[in-house]
């Protein structure tokens, strides 16, 4: 996992620029990759998918799985735990948990479908920027 320090120490090399932090490099992610990240003290997720790079939540809302360790279809994030879905363009739930009938109704009630978070990502050159301000 990659840590991002806080922008309070400029010499250790990551700078706030207009509330976006340095996340990484272009060269770090190829299409369907994914990295765990560190941005002032929260889990970032920062992937790569049909061309563009987005930002989440590291751990899923619903039992907080790694996301890191699940896998990216296209832009569907499957967490490892549950196998709960969702579209890392807008964090919207695809499928909240693959829980099936009474478990599922329980778990429901406990644990109500919750969107994954995403923040605003762009680049500048090679660097990748992510604002903890979410969409």
């Amino acid at each position: 996992m990659l840590s991002v320090p806080d922008t309070h120490l400029p010499h250790r090399g990551i700078r706030a620029v207009n509330e976006y932090f340095e996340a990484g490099f272009i060269t770090e992610l190829t299409e369907g990759a994914m990295k765990k990240i560190m941005v002032r003290d929260h889990p970032i997720l920062l992937a790569m998918a049909l061309g563009h790079y987005y930002a989440v939540d590291a751990f899923c809302p619903h039992l907080e799985g790694d996301l890191s360790e699940g896998s990216l279809r296209g832009t569907i994030l499957t967490c490892p735990m549950h196998h709960s879905r969702f579209d890392i363009r807008d964090g919207h739930v695809i499928r909240w948990t693959d829980l099936t009938g009474i478990r599922f109704s329980i778990d429901s009630r406990a644990h109500p479908p919750r969107p994954l978070k995403n923040y605003p990502v762009r680049v500048e050159g090679e660097k990748i920027l992510i604002s903890l301000v979410r969409f």
